[in-house]
């Protein structure tokens, strides 16, 4: 079972899950406003991923904060502004188990048919 973490509104999350619908995935919509990230987990997507995998620095919540929470990322940092800010984190987060894949393009695509 594919769990997928992102939000009901994003259009690349809704575009996901038809896709995987489409393809006979089994999956699970885990929504990161409603449900929040469990910390010992995010803090495993960051080491496993990288911290910039994870900031959506082009997103319209990244660009609502203020410069001082911007600035001087790390993993720490990026950690605690996913858990005060669920929408700065690039979705969807696709955990297949024993790999995370982030977005939703043509490579994550054929990883995730080649996982299935």
């Amino acid at each position: 079972m594919v769990e997928v973490w992102g939000l009901k509104n994003c259009d690349t999350c809704r575009k996901a899950l038809a896709w995987l619908k489409d393809e006979g995935f089994a999956h699970r919509f885990r929504d990161v406003r409603a449900e929040g990230l469990d910390p010992a987990a995010l803090k495993a997507w960051i080491a496993e991923l990288g911290w910039e995998a994870l900031v959506n620095t082009r997103g319209t919540t990244w660009r609502g904060l203020p410069e001082a929470e911007r600035a001087g990322l790390d993993a720490a940092r990026a950690h605690a502004l996913i858990l005060a800010h669920p929408a700065v984190m690039k979705r969807p987060v696709f955990d297949l188990g024993k790999r995370r894949l982030v977005g939703f393009k043509a490579p994550e695509q054929a990883a995730l048919r080649a996982s299935g």
